[in-house]
């Protein structure tokens, strides 16, 4: 299976991931911010980084145009739960997110979005 990097300053959301994402198998990582996903990803890539948007220090688009600028085979799904302005997944998916999440999500999405992730 996949292994994963989960990027969240909410430590609920990390939990709620890793265990959706350990049932099917895959190998979970967790990182509080974006400075430090950054700093795990780079030494060990990832087959999926999935990243909070709206973040202290180093938020999820800083992430994301990073990953993608640095490793052009990097493959990320973002998400948020500023529900006031669907811009920020418009953004992230400018930026090089290959999939985004609305939150809260349903386990199917996540489910969905990883496959599809890991496919394209």
């Amino acid at each position: 299976m996949a292994s994963i990097l989960i990027v969240d300053d909410d430590a609920s959301i990390r939990t709620l991931l890793r265990r959706i994402l350990q049932e099917d198998g895959h190998q979970i990582r967790e990182a509080v911010n974006g400075d430090i996903a950054l700093t795990l990803y780079r030494e060990a890539p990832d087959d999926i980084v999935i990243t909070d948007i709206l973040m202290p220090e180093r938020d999820g688009m800083e992430v994301t145009l990073a990953l993608t600028r640095e490793f052009l085979d990097a493959r990320v799904i973002a998400m948020t739960g500023a529900t006031d302005n669907q811009n920020f997944l418009n953004v992230a998916k400018l930026f090089g997110a290959r999939q985004i999440l609305q939150k809260p999500f349903k386990v199917e999405d996540v489910h969905r979005a990883v496959r599809f992730t890991l496919e394209h």
